[in-house]
């Protein structure tokens, strides 16, 4: 089938437009964000200036940058303390997690015996938990490291074992007609269908071991063993230094960020391919 004459134009036009519309998308998307973040940044400057709001209520941007400066020395142990519990904690949620869920879906017993006591970490408070890890673990780290992997653990174990099952059924016969191994129908067709699965799990578990390591600081810090950047705020507050206060939290968003758009990252890598979620379609 030929097209007409004047197709050719008209779909060099549309090619035109759409990669225009893709130009201004790929920049829209980051000066949108910066845009909304300086006009943030400038209400919240006039706020304290012209309200004339103390420091020790509400502190102004600029006193806050200058505390990360000065401070840089106190805030960046604390940094490197909670991102190397994070990450840890994230790591040992996404092999215990993912181990796990194999072994679910290999064993309808394995999945019966274990699955409500994942399901108990889950739901019971990590507040509840520091304490009781606190006093029967000698090391202050390792008892955070315990309290973040709790809380990053079950979404790893959840979405894996749901996306291990989500394999079509009908490949499940053309394997069984083959003759495939258990091996065989795990590689080839129920760990790829489960990849998305996991990637969002990741997603989730990244934010929630951090969020679990900062309460995991909060907790112990108050016993005075000083961990990372959440025991630096703690004890910015009981000092009343609004200042420092403010940095520590402003780098444990800045490197809760850098998880999410790491994890992100992984995602887009190991989907855009061949995944309906990554692929750039036009609507």
């Amino acid at each position: 089938m030929t097209l007409p004459d004047d197709a050719a134009p008209t779909l060099d036009k549309e090619e035109e437009i759409r990669a225009r519309r893709d130009r201004i998308n790929r920049v829209a998307k980051w000066t949108l964000p910066s845009l909304v973040m300086a006009l943030s940044l400038l209400a919240w400057h006039l706020y304290v200036t012209l309200k004339g709001v103390p420091h020790y209520v509400l502190p102004g941007p600029v006193p806050v940058g200058k505390s990360i400066i000065e401070d840089w020395a106190l805030l960046w142990p604390a940094m490197l303390t909670t991102s190397r519990l994070t990450i840890l904690a994230l790591f040992l949620a996404v092999t215990g997690g993912a181990a796990l869920a194999v072994a679910f879906t290999q064993s309808r017993w394995a999945e019966m015996s274990f699955f409500p006591y994942a399901v108990i970490l889950q739901v019971t408070p990590v507040v509840a938990i520091a304490p009781l890890l606190q006093i029967y673990v000698d090391s202050a780290f390792v008892a955070a490291l315990l309290c973040a992997w709790i809380v990053a653990f079950f979404p790893i174990l959840s979405n894996t074992t749901t996306g291990l099952k989500s394999a079509d059924h009908n490949l499940h016969d053309l394997f069984t007609i083959y003759g495939a191994t258990r091996w065989q129908r795990l590689r080839y067709l129920a760990a790829p269908s489960a990849l998305p699965y996991f990637l969002g799990g990741l997603r989730i578990a990244g934010g929630l071991a951090l969020i679990g390591a900062v309460v995991a600081e909060f907790v112990i810090g108050r016993a005075g063993t000083g961990l990372g950047l959440a025991s630096t705020l703690l004890e910015a507050s009981y000092r009343f230094n609004f200042g420092r206060l403010y940095a520590a939290l402003i780098l444990i968003s800045i490197l809760g960020i850098g998880i999410f758009a790491i994890t992100s990252l992984i995602s887009h890598l190991m989907l855009r391919k061949w995944h309906e979620s990554a692929l750039n379609r036009e609507v």
